[in-house]
């Protein structure tokens, strides 16, 4: 127990305030925060940015007959692709087909529809 009570009567200052001038500016300090601050910039914003670049890509590469998933959860199959818009058969029996804004399509499932059989 008195081991402990000598680290800390060595660990305090005296409160006379004669521990000298108050310690200066360091700019290291700063460069490490700023360093820090771009590495998270770095992993946080550049898988977004890949990602982005991804879903723009399958966009422009949308194509007659491929499989597709809509934000909204609703599968077809493109019939025409418009500038802004894509035609989608939600319903083969039924011969339903809907329109929706390009960047609604989610994800293109596959490139072909399932055969029949």
């Amino acid at each position: 127990m008195s081991n402990w009570w000598l680290i800390l009567a060595q660990t305090t200052q005296p409160a006379g305030g004669a521990g000298g001038a108050p310690a200066a500016f360091d700019p290291g300090s700063l460069i490490c925060i700023g360093l820090a601050l771009l590495v998270f910039y770095w992993f946080l914003f550049r898988g977004q940015r890949k990602e982005r670049q991804k879903h723009a890509e399958m966009l422009t590469n949308l194509k007659r007959n491929d499989r597709v998933q809509t934000i909204g959860g609703i599968l077809g199959t493109v019939v025409d692709v418009r500038d802004h818009e894509v035609v989608l058969k939600v319903d083969e029996t039924n011969n339903v087909k809907m329109r929706f804004n390009r960047s609604a399509v989610k994800e293109v499932l596959t490139a072909e529809p399932p055969d029949k059989k």
